[in-house]
């Protein structure tokens, strides 16, 4: 009898373990973000530039208080000359709902709760001359202290400070079927939407019956969907699998495998390597890999597939392209799909309104008119020909 009690009670410590190990690797952590928030241009003159970006601190975890113990910020500017005789300043400034922000700059210790609390962030931007800056590459270092104990963390927000006119003289290019018109806009980021893009630079070009494209890459950077290497912890199964990639895929490193990974779960990308590995020795079968993980698999750019400061990133593929050009045709008028186009000639159409011709834009942008290298034209506008 002793030995039968002492199995049960061996078997319900197994038990426990199991539970309490399964609700660990379930577990919040701390689960705190600070937003990109909202910025101004306060001062704008050919010598200072003053950014002013009011943020929040938001706490998603349920049951925990999570602490802020430290937050500071610091700047990266990007020009198309030198940055010599350029300086900056950054000033951060907590706006806590009862507490009052120290005289000295020092941040305090703060309790986020259930309600948000907030900050700001002052940028001091001086020289003889600054029109040749493009971006203010503004990162936010925050450290978490809660249930995952110290956690460190940082936000990445990139400001555009050149801003091509919308209404400067565009130059059409002929196709077989349409004109197609590239379109100049400023580095596009967190702070864009797509319907305001488009209404800002493509309504002074646009008549009835126009289509407008934009690139799937800038559409996933206004969304907020890039991530830097340093915020990913990268698995078991990233770090394995990765290597059977080829080089120039965006999977072929750990981090950009494990941001798939992080959005369709490890059992799926394992087993859709493991049957495509199959497919493609057994049966001379390739891309099976690709359908079975899912369309993020095709779309993730990895480190130094973007524009700079995006180049230090990674980029997932745009969420919901197609409730982005029903937006954009709701608010504008204008027909418009998402694309992915490269130099290769190979065109694919994420999302298009429904009065979009199929198999229309794979040959208007079979050359690639925004092309791949730095023109800064995310936008593409289509006047099909009479």
């Amino acid at each position: 009898m002793t030995g039968v009690v002492l199995g049960i009670l061996v078997l319900l410590i197994a038990l426990g373990l199991l539970f309490v190990e399964k609700q660990y690797r379930s577990r919040p952590g701390n689960d705190l973000e600070a937003t990109s928030g909202a910025w101004d241009i306060n001062t704008d003159r050919p010598d200072h530039y003053k950014l002013v970006g009011n943020l929040e601190l938001i706490n998603h975890t349920r049951r925990f208080e999570i602490m802020v113990t430290e937050l500071t910020a610091e700047v990266k500017l990007l020009s198309k000359s030198s940055l010599e005789g350029i300086t900056s300043k950054v000033q951060v400034t907590s706006q806590h709902p009862d507490e009052e922000a120290r005289p000295d700059g020092y941040w305090f210790s703060y309790i986020v709760k259930r309600n948000p609390t907030s900050f700001q962030v002052a940028v001091d931007i001086a020289g003889q001359n600054l029109t040749d800056l493009q971006t203010a590459w503004v990162k936010v270092h925050y450290m978490t202290y809660g249930p995952g104990g110290r956690v460190p963390k940082t936000r990445h927000i990139i400001v555009p400070l050149k801003f091509p006119p919308p209404n400067a003289v565009q130059r059409w290019r002929p196709t077989p079927i349409a004109d197609v018109l590239p379109v100049r806009t400023h580095i596009l980021t967190r702070l864009d939407t797509p319907v305001e893009v488009v209404k800002r630079y493509v309504q002074p070009h646009a008549q009835p019956g126009d289509i407008i494209t934009l690139g799937e890459t800038p559409v996933a950077l206004m969304q907020g969907r890039f991530r830097h290497p340093s915020d990913i912890k990268p698995g078991w199964v990233a770090r394995r699998v990765c290597y059977y990639f080829m080089p120039t895929s965006s999977l072929a490193t750990a981090c950009g495998l494990q941001t798939l990974v992080d959005i369709v779960g490890a059992r799926r990308v394992l087993g859709a390597f493991l049957v495509g590995a199959i497919a493609k020795k057994l049966f001379n079968k390739p891309g099976v890999f690709y359908q079975l993980a899912g369309e993020q698999a095709r779309l993730i750019d990895d480190i130094t597939g973007t524009l700079p400061p995006y180049d230090q990133f990674i980029v997932l593929g745009p969420h919901d392209p197609q409730q982005v050009v029903n937006q954009i045709q709701k608010e504008t008028g204008l027909a418009a799909a998402v694309v992915d186009v490269n130099d290769l000639k190979a065109v694919k159409i994420l999302a298009a309104t429904a009065d979009v011709p199929p198999g229309f834009l794979e040959q208007a942008l079979i050359s690639n008119p925004a092309g791949n290298a730095d023109e800064q034209t995310p936008l593409v506008l289509i006047r099909p020909n009479p």
